[in-house]
């Protein structure tokens, strides 16, 4: 009998690496959705839209009183400052609700559509209730104001580790992630906000495995924790943007990478990370976040404006 449930089990494995490619199996035991293109492959097709990762970004968290006290407020401050997408935080894995301050959310929304901003909605799950994170990320990304209004984009927050170990943490959180992808389909641009370069707290982050879903890759180089000076800032933030395009074998995948913590940045640190956002030929670059953000910092910022 056991011999006979082991000749089963061979056949099965045999039949399986006939169907499937081994090329098709995510190595966290995830599959692609039949039939669908590669991140590359659609970008070339032009079926994805990455305007709202492009040139100057800023942020708005949950922690943030005003811009949720004076929506309109908090937009005109970053359309003056030739801010072109807001990135808004709309609940994490600890909010009592799906949705932070819904009345105050549409009012960002409407109000950033109005000044000619774009608005990405980001959300922070915690990979133990997954059931919990997708309806989370669904409401944001069918979030519809009184007017129409909806977000640009969905950023999915890849950091907790509420998940202690890593193996589980990364099945986890792929399959997640596949299951937002398979709602918002193919065409639906969606970004992966990523640990920095080699964090201690994600070692060997699965770059590849994660760019099947998402179309951008966001990391968080706050460099205002780990570096200072110019030249060390531009060395980390371009160290950042290379190591997800070498995780993914493609040196040109879309980066939009968020620098340090506003406020904290020492002399000419600003201007070295947008030279390294330019000279890596990222998308777009942000610090975080936007009421913190000081006027030497937005200077420094300029070069990254969207240009009419």
């Amino acid at each position: 009998m056991a011999q006979h449930r082991t000749l089963i089990a061979v056949v099965a494995v045999f039949l399986m690496a006939i169907a499937v490619p081994a090329s098709a199996i995510d190595p966290f035991g995830l599959r692609p959705d039949r039939g669908a293109r590669s991140t590359s492959e659609r970008r070339a097709a032009g079926l994805v839209q990455l305007r709202p990762y492009r040139d100057l970004g800023s942020w708005i968290d949950m922690f943030d009183k005003g811009p949720w006290k004076n929506p309109q407020r908090a937009v005109t401050r970053a359309a003056n400052r030739g801010v072109s997408t807001l990135f808004i935080q709309t609940a994490n894995y600890r909010s009592r609700h799906a949705l932070y301050r819904p009345r105050a959310l549409a009012e960002l929304v409407d109000a950033a559509h109005l000044a000619g901003l774009d608005v990405v909605a980001w959300y922070l799950p915690s990979f133990k209730n997954l059931k919990r994170d997708l309806k989370r990320a669904k409401a944001a990304i069918g979030f519809t104001t009184d007017t129409g209004g909806r977000f640009d984009s969905f950023a999915m927050d890849i950091e907790s580790t509420q998940v202690q170990d890593i193996n589980r943490r990364n099945e986890r959180m792929l399959r997640l992630s596949r299951r937002v992808r398979n709602y918002v389909g193919r065409s639906y641009a969606m970004a992966a906000i990523v640990p920095e370069a080699g964090a201690l707290y994600w070692p060997s982050f699965p770059y590849l495995s994660v760019s099947e879903h998402y179309d951008v890759f966001m990391p968080m180089g706050y460099f205002t924790y780990r570096v200072h000076g110019r030249a060390a800032v531009r060395r980390y933030t371009r160290g950042n943007i290379d190591a997800i395009r070498n995780g993914v074998a493609d040196a040109s995948f879309p980066v939009h990478a968020i620098g340090g913590i506003a406020g904290r940045t020492g002399p000419g640190e600003v201007g070295a990370f947008v030279k390294a956002v330019q000279g890596r030929a990222a998308l777009g670059g942000s610090l975080y976040d936007l009421p913190i953000t000081k006027n030497n910092e937005w200077r420094q910022l300029k070069p990254l404006r969207r240009t009419p």
